[in-house]
């Protein structure tokens, strides 16, 4: 990032200190400076090894207030289900012609795919594609599923998949800066005690070393999850 004379202004009024929630969200709204809507982010250093399968962190959290944007679901799926997925509020839905789509006009004008489970050996074909970008559909985040209704309500309602990286890092949005104090408080809150709560039985020492939010263009501010921590030990 360039550190233009916008940015280090507002780095200026950030302290080098941890914040607890409830400051540091007001404070970021306050020293805001591009113009544009900024997206909040928030990044938690872990304490794990993701190299090891026991001590992968992923999870699927809905957030309370939202994301200020609505995803464009994909469902791949066969039959009625196709049905059910566009009256849920799917942006698209269909089958094979689906992957098709994908694999021959590089077609990519979606945020998230959801499958059922008998349309999956297709959707594998589209690993090399879907997968860089996190959008292969998987169990575990409630992706690949027969309730496809449910599936495509809890992503438009702002459900946020979080995973950790190679360098155990979980990079997630929680809103916009524009929200209201109180509900990217709340949001940050709630996706904080969600990746606390999927600490893996094999980590040990120290789980979260760090937890930083920022917005798009704007510098991090350090946050004090000690009282989650402890609410959830």
């Amino acid at each position: 990032m360039k550190t233009g004379k916008k940015y280090l202004a507002a780095a200026k009024q950030v302290e080098q200190r941890k914040y607890k929630l409830e400051e540091a969200v007001p404070l970021l709204q306050k020293i805001k400076y591009a113009k544009f809507d900024e997206t909040v982010e928030l990044h938690m250093r872990l304490g794990v090894d993701p190299k090891h399968a026991d001590q992968m962190v992923r999870g699927t959290v809905v957030l309370p207030n939202g994301l200020g944007k609505s995803k464009k679901v994909l469902v791949i799926a066969s039959g009625e289900k196709v049905l059910e997925a566009e009256k849920a509020g799917a942006d698209f839905a269909g089958g094979e012609d689906m992957v098709n789509k994908i694999q021959q006009e590089n077609w990519m004008d979606f945020d998230a795919v959801v499958a059922t489970p008998d349309m999956m050996r297709h959707v594998g074909k589209l690993g090399k594609v879907l997968g860089p970008r996190g959008l292969m559909p998987n169990p575990k985040t409630g992706t690949v599923t027969m309730d496809v209704a449910q599936a495509v309500k809890e992503i438009k309602a702002g459900k946020v998949e979080f995973r950790v990286d190679k360098t155990g890092i979980i990079h997630a949005p929680v809103g916009k800066v524009s929200f209201k104090t109180d509900a990217l408080v709340e949001n940050a809150a709630t996706l904080i005690t969600s990746i606390i709560k999927a600490k893996p039985a094999a980590a040990k020492g120290k789980y979260v070393q760090s937890v930083t939010l920022c917005s798009t263009m704007g510098p991090g501010l350090g946050i004090d999850v000690s009282a989650m921590e402890t609410a959830k030990a």
